[in-house]
């Protein structure tokens, strides 16, 4: 006899968000350490987003989100639009996998910082003591191929004999992982911001984020308005870094709470808040702004977009469940000399590698199973999408994977950041990828017509 899964009406929410979406939510119980029968269980959270169509196809869409960290229940809200069209004739089944949203979450206690990135060395140990004292569950068990059996358990307990993915981001590695571990379940799959499983995370981070800074800084060299504005943005970057070598206190009003806050600007709280800018056109569109401003010494709307930033994410991440899964599955696999070389002269640096090197040492590590980060082989047919100022997963991710494949095909959206299935014409040719089950025939060219966003001149907005 199968596992259970009752599920009764629902509204989803996303943290910061006015938008919700109705649904029929459940758990599934499964036991924490799979390979003990009568230990400790925890419950999945498990939400159906019905289709339109009261005939649906039988097999449905599993959204896998990113981080790792996120809650599917929740970050499907906010990108719910994109999926409007595949929702018309499938379900689409959102599983928070173990360690976040309503998934027995593993999240670290919020203090003065809430990020370990931006902690002090001194106060990283301190930090993982006090962490790992205050969760429910063992970290060793959060890993992502356990996930997937978690996955699957979902799958069996709603009927369906075949599903379709979509992942994103760190949710592209679950993709592949379920794929290795039940091909014949799989009836294709998207693939957004793509991780190949012979990536280590975290080993190309300050590159990647300096890739994208440099095609912006290009970008608003090629545009009259933004050149004219800011002629000396390319020095402005390294001049602000250099600046906040030393601490600046900085008095503002908080953008998220509106009260008045006194900060120290540091170059890390600064490079985190430009690097998280990158990911979105709309936010990419103020950097050149910021950095121009700062460099003037107006640090004040840096320190409001970091503050911004950093209560974003730490509002939708669950932050011990994505270290659990980077000291399992990527710290062991650090290659110091490969670190150096990819963070040399990058305004990132080794901000988030060095943290993780003092964290992964004394948290509890799972276990990879053999084969976890060889190339995943299938027919399977894949679409794979990249944006091509993506500060996290460049289309170089999507191109070895894609050289891997039997059937797959790779969209790279011109001037984007991460994920991209929300702009232009390409969630429609995601719908028809997955209506078809294949790609052949599906014309991309309106991919070549996406555009970003205009720079912003002024804090008033672009020029019209």
């Amino acid at each position: 006899m199968g596992p259970r899964l009752e599920l009764t009406p629902c509204q989803l929410t996303s943290p910061g968000s006015p938008v919700s979406l109705a649904a029929e939510c459940g758990k599934l119980t499964v036991p924490e350490d799979r390979g003990a029968a009568n230990g400790r269980n925890i419950d999945l959270r498990v939400a159906v987003v019905r289709a339109v169509s009261r005939a649906p196809w039988p097999d449905p869409l599993f959204f896998l989100t990113g981080g790792p960290g996120q809650a599917a229940t929740e970050s499907f809200v906010t990108i719910q639009a994109a999926f409007r069209r595949v929702r018309r004739d499938r379900d689409i089944v959102l599983v928070d996998q173990r360690g976040t949203g309503g998934s027995n979450p593993l999240r670290c206690p919020a203090g003065d910082e809430s990020d370990v990135w931006l902690l002090d060395d001194e106060d990283i140990e301190p930090w993982v003591e006090r962490c790992l004292d205050s969760l429910e569950g063992d970290p060793r068990f959060y890993t992502t191929s356990i996930a997937m059996r978690d996955l699957d358990d979902v799958r069996r307990a709603l009927g369906h004999e075949r599903i379709n993915l979509y992942g994103v981001s760190y949710g592209t590695r679950a993709a592949l992982t379920y794929l290795r571990l039940y091909p014949d379940r799989v009836r294709s799959i998207v693939l957004d911001g793509v991780v190949p499983p012979t990536e280590t995370l975290g080993i190309d981070v300050a590159r990647d984020a300096e890739r994208a800074l440099d095609l912006m800084m290009g970008r608003c060299s090629a545009d009259p308005s933004c050149a004219k504005a800011f002629p000396e943005i390319g020095k402005a970057v390294d001049d602000v870094m250099a600046r906040l070598d030393t601490p600046v206190p900085i008095s503002l009003r908080h953008p998220r709470t509106g009260e008045i806050v006194s900060v120290e600007l540091d170059r890390r709280m600064a490079a985190y808040a430009i690097r998280l800018l990158s990911y979105s056109q709309e936010t990419v569109a103020t950097i050149p702004l910021l950095l121009t401003s700062a460099r003037e010494n107006d640090l004040a709307p840096l320190a409001a977009q970091f503050l911004m930033t950093v209560g974003g994410v730490s509002e939708t991440m669950s932050d011990a469940m994505g270290i659990s899964i980077v000291c399992t599955e990527d710290y062991p696999f650090f290659e110091d000399d490969l670190i150096a070389e990819r963070s040399r002269d990058t305004y990132l640096g080794a901000i988030q590698t060095d943290a993780l090197k003092l964290v992964c040492p004394s948290w509890p590590r799972g276990e990879v199973p053999q084969g976890f980060r060889a190339p995943v082989k299938s027919s399977v047919p894949v679409l794979l999408l990249s944006g091509e100022a993506d500060p996290v997963t460049p289309p170089e991710n999507a191109e070895i994977v894609h050289s891997q494949l039997d059937r797959s095909l790779h969209i790279v959206a011109p001037g984007q950041g991460h994920v991209v299935i929300h702009r232009g014409c390409i969630s429609s040719l995601a719908s028809n990828f997955i209506e078809k089950g294949t790609f052949d025939g599906i014309d991309t060219s309106c991919v070549d017509r996406i555009a970003p966003r205009a720079f912003f001149t002024s804090f008033a907005g672009p020029l019209p």
